[in-house]
């Protein structure tokens, strides 16, 4: 049996089972959240909120072409874009199952495959593909017009590419796969930043082929891995537009040259800067810093997608959110300057009072020849004794959620121990492992607070409106069995892959 053929034919009949499923179970007109608004800005090209989805919109504008001129139908092809983004995800998956099975498996990259084998691992793709096709998060994700399919999609290609790296033993054909995969982690910037995420995964795969593992290899693996995740999100995306904007202030308020040449400045030493790297790189034969500076290059061309951004908003489309028309005001958008901060690692418990605030960066608006000083931000100062690490209740807004999750009385002041159990009650329990057993175990229904059900609520009695709403599922909890089954097997057999597995789930997940 020729096992890469199979493998083809069955890849793509879970990507039509997926694409048929979800086409037709998908939203044919605008949702009642955000996918309205996507579908509007893909539809005349115009500015999301921030940060902005210009990839996303595009692809979405391209879509939106197969309704020839009928408004009406607008909505509809929007919305299979995510079928369609979708489908696709499910393909790559099926594929990274299979890559990962022949590892399991210890099969050879250059070794024949025994019929048992093929159906063993075209088996195990096919319902790992299939259970994640009809979950109940991705199922919802696929049928309306939201980043997340895309999202989803982009994801699943890097993990399968970086495995199809793994397979690969010529070495400058390996190095390709790694620009490509920088490219596509670049596209993504356009659609959502959840892609990041993978690269700690990506480097364990990556530095289990190239070195013999130890803890501390590892541990190092990760903390390289992590500084690349907070380059591409702090430096790459709002970084080098800051630092244009910095060119731009001194070029345009400083020397007193026109709007626009301090960018233009910034971009051109920025490209002949790049250009003179690779060309450096290669003549020394620096293989390593050249595939970098590469793969670097290739994700700032797909972060370009942003352009798109500032050239709509400066057409004054009807929908122009934060009106990002210069690079001061696109720097804004991009860092979400509009929502405020949350105090992630340190900060007020919900019940600090306000002593004092301090004025912060200056706030830069285009004016009639320069760049004014229009606001300046804000640093508030809370009282010390109600600051600590991890405040996950800190918000005043929510402060009666607070207060009844933790027990307190009216007055009562939280403790960092009550603090941790709203983390790990509502958080981590209600928020996250609610969704997940929906998603593997069962779901009571679609209704608000909605619980799990799992194989010993079959015969519970429930009101008609429960037992008949028709987003009650019960898998039996047979999806989650199966994996966690697969999870013991991996981890025995398999350690260094279960790691990068691990890593991929909870990264992506908690």
């Amino acid at each position: 049996m020729n096992f890469q053929k199979i493998n083809n034919i069955t890849g793509w009949f879970t990507f039509a089972v997926a694409l048929v499923v979800y086409w037709l179970t998908f939203e044919e007109t605008a949702s009642y959240w955000d996918c309205g608004e996507f579908i509007a800005v893909s539809y005349k090209l115009e500015v999301s909120h921030p940060p902005g989805a210009p990839l996303f919109m595009l692809l979405g504008r391209i879509f939106s072409f197969l309704a020839m001129g009928d408004g009406t139908k607008v909505a509809y092809w929007i919305n299979f874009l995510s079928v369609l983004s979708s489908a696709f995800t499910i393909l790559f998956l099926f594929w990274s199952i299979v890559l990962f099975g022949r590892k399991f498996m210890g099969i050879a990259k250059d070794a024949d495959f025994t019929d048992g084998q093929i159906w063993t691992l075209m088996g195990a793709g096919t319902v790992g593909a299939l259970a994640y096709t009809f979950s109940d998060s991705f199922w919802f994700s696929a049928a309306e017009a939201e980043v997340y399919a895309m999202s989803s999609l982009f994801t699943a290609a890097v993990v399968w590419g970086i495995l199809k790296w793994d397979v690969i033993e010529d070495e400058s054909k390996a190095n390709r796969w790694i620009i490509l995969l920088a490219y596509i982690m670049g596209l993504s910037i356009g659609v959502h930043l959840l892609n990041l995420l993978t690269l700690p995964a990506l480097g364990l795969i990556f530095y289990f082929k190239k070195y013999k593992p130890t803890t501390w290899g590892v541990i190092a693996t990760l903390l390289v891995s992590g500084f690349f995740v907070l380059f591409v999100n702090d430096i790459i995306v709002p970084g080098l537009p800051t630092l244009a904007g910095e060119f731009e202030l001194f070029f345009v308020n400083t020397i007193g040259l026109p709007f626009g040449s301090g960018v233009i400045v910034f971009c051109v030493l920025f490209v002949i800067g790049i250009f003179l790297g690779i060309r450096f790189t290669q003549q020394r034969n620096m293989v390593i810093w050249n595939t970098l500076l590469l793969s670097f290059t290739f994700i700032i061309i797909g972060y370009l997608s942003y352009a798109t951004i500032v050239i709509r908003s400066n057409f004054d489309p009807p929908i122009n959110e934060n009106a990002p028309k210069d690079v001061m005001s696109f720097v804004r958008y991009l860092k979400r300057e509009q929502y405020g901060s949350r105090p992630l690692l340190y900060g007020p418990y919900f019940t600090a009072q306000l002593i004092d605030f301090k004025q912060g960066a200056a706030v830069y608006t285009k004016g009639k020849d320069k760049y004014e000083i229009t606001d300046r931000k804000v640093e508030y100062v809370y009282e010390p004794s109600q600051q600590t690490i991890l405040p996950r209740a800190w918000n005043p807004e929510h402060k009666d959620s607070y207060m009844r999750i933790m027990g307190l009385k009216e007055g009562e002041k939280p403790t960092f121990s009550q603090n941790l159990q709203y983390m790990f009650q509502h958080q981590i329990g209600t928020m996250y492992l609610r969704y997940f057993f929906w998603n593997f175990a069962g779901r009571e229904s679609d209704e608000q607070g909605a619980g799990i059900l799992g194989p010993w609520n079959w015969s519970e009695k429930v009101p008609d409106a429960i037992a008949n709403n028709r987003g009650r599922n019960n898998f039996f909890a047979i999806p989650l069995v199966i994996g966690l089954i697969g999870m013991f097997f991996q981890f025995t057999r398999d350690t260094k892959n279960f790691s990068v597995v691990a890593l991929i789930f909870v990264m992506l997940g908690v």
